[in-house]
């Protein structure tokens, strides 16, 4: 039910900030704002708008599909507890995304940030932790298996992020992947035990 709440409540902010660059400017990850002008709340604004409807798409659609696995899971592992758990999970990756480019720009005003990929990342590799071995689909058509993905991911992010070539966030998404990967343990270490089970289950 939260992942349909969130993606709701994002489609809809992002959809104002399209239309109202203000709102926009407002809302936007500035670190310099955050550590000079004391704007903490651009630490989780910006997961609520993008900067397309294609950004804003493929953010939700892949919230949409590993969001709601995830929330299952977590009723299955923690109850009542698991609104209040995914809701850290998607906050907390947000928060752990945003701390190099909170150190690397703090001084720069004109360096920007928007989207929610570094708390999507987050549920996804919490998805992965879960079932390493299941598989994702590429753009929708190449099988991977979780864990190999989640490999390249990071790889990928890692590499992209050290040669700052286009004007993706990289470290956001490595820093929210990993954040998730390792964030249910923190609640419950015997998922830890679950996911070295579940890894070497096929090996």
């Amino acid at each position: 039910m939260i992942t349909w709440i969130l993606i709701a409540l994002t489609t809809f902010v992002s959809w104002m900030a399209f239309n109202n660059p203000g709102l926009l400017g407002k809302m936007q990850f500035n670190a310099a704002r955050i550590i000079h002008g004391k704007e903490y709340y651009r630490l989780v604004s910006h997961v609520m708008v993008h900067a397309s409807w294609s950004h804003l798409f493929v953010n939700m659609l892949v919230l949409f599909f590993f969001g709601r696995a995830v929330e299952s899971y977590l009723v299955y592992f923690f109850g009542n507890k698991s609104t209040a758990i995914f809701l850290l999970l998607y906050i907390g990756g947000t928060l752990a995304s945003n701390l190099w480019s909170l150190y690397k720009h703090r001084n720069n005003y004109y360096y920007n940030a928007i989207g929610a990929s570094g708390a999507v990342s987050a549920v996804l590799f919490s998805f992965i932790f879960l079932n390493p071995w299941e598989k994702l689909y590429f753009f929708g058509l190449l099988p991977i298996p979780g864990i190999l993905f989640a490999a390249g991911y990071l790889a990928y992010s890692w590499h992209m992020g050290r040669k700052e070539s286009d004007h993706i966030a990289h470290d956001s998404h490595f820093l929210g992947a990993v954040f998730g990967f390792f964030f249910l343990a923190l609640f419950k270490p015997s998922l830890l035990r679950h996911f070295i089970d579940q890894l070497f289950m096929l090996i």
